[in-house]
């Protein structure tokens, strides 16, 4: 679209906002009528660590929020010469999970608990037990029954119990709602009725009865809407907190809130069954759309659901990239010992090419990357460490090969257990992240750690706040009884498949015998967080 048709475009509100919540920055995105991204703001920002709690302040959130919809709206004005006054439609999105509890009197009762804090690891086994279904720590749920196992005092105030993305809703349209995809993290998901699953619901209530709150798990959880769902409108108090200048008219529709890992489903074209995306970068986590249940709960997949409610698998690594990245740094003071002036984009290019000659099982060389713990293998912290025996074929090429496979390790772990035990089946995989920035190797690395083909588009880069914006234009401009996964295909992303890249027999095969190499290995890595402080 041109200049003009774009100016025309904004001034009659045929547009789309998402504003994304991340973990170390609040992204503003605009979309015009063909969906594509015409206005960006920012703002950077970082978690406390206050009394134990990883948290961000109530004034955060709103400085963060107003800075960044502020510096949107001036590359509005400044690109298109055209004040911002009306958009077409609004969605919030933010980091999954997490506690944000608050009483009749609509205060927070204790400051915003978030993803991070690893704090609720009773609950979180307690629930698991109960339910038969795995609850990760960094769930709502689990941190609100962490704290009534404290005896905390403020669980018997709650009158509210949401998230970061709820609660910014809640502020700005006066509605108590969440997107299925981001209440699927806040509590289990009956994915039939697309709603909280009432029988888990009625379970963890009798669980609590003996403690007389004032309050069921019913009444203080938001309601769940799916994508495509009007989940309210900006009111005048809202329109004041979001833009400051004044000049955003109230009336805006909204959709319905959701998480970062429905966000980025939307943003790379993954929300149909048997389809999913790996994000690859300091950690990596891949996310399945599912067919159907799986047999039993497993401690290594989480599961959650798309922004329409479909079951996901998801499978989290801590680790990805950090140690892979810190042994090219040696690779750079190398050669600036030499007196060679280094580019890093020709020395990651060069040394990830080079991966490529290596043998298919890395000739016996083995590598943990673990800069942090690792729940998939039962890791509380990690020590980055390489290992090889005598007869090891010790080269660049297996050098480097080793730590793009296990910058991978975890995940397939997770991952076979879906592909090999639960015999899922994938159609396509969309990659995304630092790891497949060097074109055809991560990619080639990922085909073969999944056995399945992997493509990777141009627009993965935009992330979650132009997924969220997508949502929002899905929910007004949507044709009756259109699907969301039909919307993107043929609305968004119609020619845009990426570049698909099928596994390469060899390297399956090589990939499975490093793996088995990696998991005996474990005992080593054991012996290095015991011995190594």
């Amino acid at each position: 679209m041109d200049v003009n048709n774009i100016k025309n475009a904004v001034e009659s509100g045929k547009t789309a906002l998402g504003i994304e919540f991340g973990s170390t920055r609040i992204k503003a995105v605009l979309v015009g009528e063909d969906n594509a991204p015409i206005a960006s703001g920012s703002y950077e920002w970082e978690n406390s660590y206050l009394d134990g709690i990883w948290t961000y302040s109530l004034e955060d959130i709103w400085k963060g929020l107003q800075a960044s919809y502020a510096q949107m709206a001036a590359d509005v004005k400044k690109t298109y010469g055209t004040v911002l006054t009306k958009i077409g439609a609004i969605g919030f999105s933010g980091m999954m999970h997490g506690y944000m509890a608050f009483d009749k009197e609509d205060k927070l009762l204790v400051p915003f608990r978030t993803w991070r804090n690893n704090i609720t690891g009773e609950a979180s086994e307690k629930l698991t037990e109960l339910f038969h279904y795995h609850i990760p720590q960094r769930w709502s749920i689990a941190h609100l029954y962490q704290a009534i196992l404290n005896g905390e005092e403020h669980v018997s105030q709650i009158s509210f119990l949401t998230t970061l993305a709820g609660y910014v809703h809640w502020k700005l349209t006066g509605r108590k709602v969440l997107g299925v995809g981001e209440a699927s993290g806040a509590f289990p998901i009956d994915v039939e009725k697309k709603d909280f699953h009432a029988d888990m619901m009625r379970q963890f209530n009798e669980l609590v009865a003996d403690k007389n709150y004032g309050w069921k798990l019913e009444e203080i959880l938001p309601k769940v809407l799916v994508a495509g769902e009007k989940a309210g409108e900006l009111t005048e108090e809202g329109a004041k907190l979001l833009d400051v200048s004044g000049n955003l008219q109230p009336g805006i529709p909204f959709c319905p809130p959701e998480g970062d890992a429905g966000t980025g489903m939307a943003a790379t074209n993954s929300v149909a069954k048997r389809t999913g995306n790996v994000s690859a970068g300091t950690s990596v986590f891949a996310m399945i759309v599912l067919e159907k249940e799986l047999s039993k709960a497993y401690p290594e997949i989480d599961l959650v659901t798309t922004p329409t409610g479909n079951l996901v698998a998801m499978v989290h690594s801590n680790n990805c990239t950090s140690d892979l990245n810190a042994w090219v740094g040696i690779f750079r003071e190398f050669a600036e010992s030499f007196g060679m002036k280094v580019d890093m984009n020709q020395l990651f290019g060069t040394l990830y090419h080079k991966a490529l000659e290596g043998d298919a099982d890395c000739g016996g060389l083995l590598s943990y990357c673990y800069f942090s713990g690792e729940h998939i293998t039962n890791f509380e912290e990690g020590r980055p460490l390489f290992v090889r025996t005598p007869e090891s074929q010790f080269n660049l090429a297996n050098f480097m090969r080793t730590h793009l496979y296990t910058a991978l390790g975890a995940l397939k772990v997770g991952l076979d257990i879906l592909l090999k035990e639960e015999d899922v089946q994938i159609d396509k995989i969309l990659g995304h992240g630092g790891l497949f920035k060097t074109k055809g190797v991560g990619q080639k690395v990922m085909a073969a750690a999944m056995n399945s083909p992997v493509s990777v588009m141009e627009t993965a880069g935009e992330g979650g706040a132009w997924g969220i914006a997508l949502l929002a234009s899905y929910m007004i401009n949507k044709e009756a009884g259109e699907s969301l996964d039909e919307y993107l295909a043929q609305k968004v992303f119609a020619g845009d498949e990426g570049e698909r890249m099928d596994p390469d027999p060899a390297d399956v095969a090589g990939f499975e015998v490093f793996i088995e190499r990696y998991k005996k290995g474990l005992p080593i890595e054991r012996a290095a967080v015991d011995n190594l402080k």
